[in-house]
C-alpha cells in the first residue's frame, strides 16, 4: 500500500515537473525537443494553447496504441492530461528570456528538470507516456530497433513542427545530446522496484 502511494506521488510530481520543464525550454526561445517543436508549431497555427495541443496530441497518439495492442496504465492516462496542464501553467508564469544569458539559463534549467522529471515518472512504473508507448509498440510490431524507430518518429515530428513554425535551434541539438545521459543517471535513482519474497532455504 505504502509502495503504491509512493509510486502515485512520484508519478504526479514527475509529470507536473515535466510540464513545467517544457515551459522553461519553450520560453528560452532557443529550440526544444522534436515533440515540443511540433506542439509549438500546431499551437502557433491553430491559436490553441501549447498545453492543450500537448493534451490533444497525447490523446491522439494513444488511439494509435489500439492497432499496436498496447495497454495504457494510470501513468499513461495521467501523462496525457497533466503534462499539458502544467506546461500551460509554466508558460503563464514564465516570461520569454529577455536576454541571451537568461535564455541559456532557462534552456539548461528546462533540460535538467526534464531529465529529472522523466526519471521520476518513468521510474514510478505505472505505464509509459503515449509517445513512448507508440515507440515501443512500433518496435514490437515491426521488429525494428528502438534507436531507429525513435529516430524516425522524432525526425518526422520535428519536420512537421518546423514546417508549422515551431522553433528549431541550438536547444534542439543540446536536448538531443543531453537528455539520454541525464536520464541514464536519474532513472536508476527513481526506479521503484518490486519487493520479491525471499525463497525458503
Amino acid at each position: 500500500m505504502h509502495r503504491m502511494i509512493r509510486r502515485l506521488i512520484q508519478l504526479f510530481l514527475g509529470l507536473a515537473l515535466y510540464g513545467l520543464s517544457i515551459a522553461f525550454v519553450i520560453r528560452s526561445g532557443l529550440g526544444g525537443n522534436p515533440w515540443d517543436v511540433f506542439h509549438q508549431g500546431v499551437s502557433g497555427r491553430s491559436g490553441i494553447s501549447i498545453g492543450t495541443v500537448i493534451i490533444i496530441t497525447g490523446a491522439s497518439v494513444l488511439l494509435l496504441w489500439i492497432p499496436l495492442r498496447q495497454r495504457p496504465g494510470i501513468g499513461t492516462i495521467s501523462n496525457v492530461f497533466m503534462i499539458g496542464i502544467f506546461a500551460d501553467i509554466g508558460l503563464g508564469l514564465l516570461p520569454q528570456g529577455p536576454t541571451l544569458p537568461w535564455a541559456w539559463i532557462m534552456l539548461i534549467t528546462g533540460i535538467l528538470l526534464n531529465g529529472i522529471a522523466g526519471g521520476a515518472y518513468i521510474g514510478a512504473g505505472l505505464g509509459p507516456g503515449p509517445r513512448d508507448g507508440l515507440m515501443t509498440g512500433l518496435v514490437k510490431r515491426t521488429g525494428g530497433s528502438v534507436r531507429i524507430v525513435r529516430t524516425c518518429i522524432e525526425l518526422v515530428v520535428l519536420a512537421i513542427g518546423w514546417t508549422l513554425g515551431g522553433t528549431v535551434g541550438i536547444g534542439t541539438v543540446i536536448y538531443a545530446l543531453a537528455i539520454g545521459p541525464i536520464l541514464h543517471r536519474t532513472l536508476p535513482m527513481f526506479t521503484i522496484r518490486e519487493n520479491k519474497p525471499v525463497p525458503a532455504v
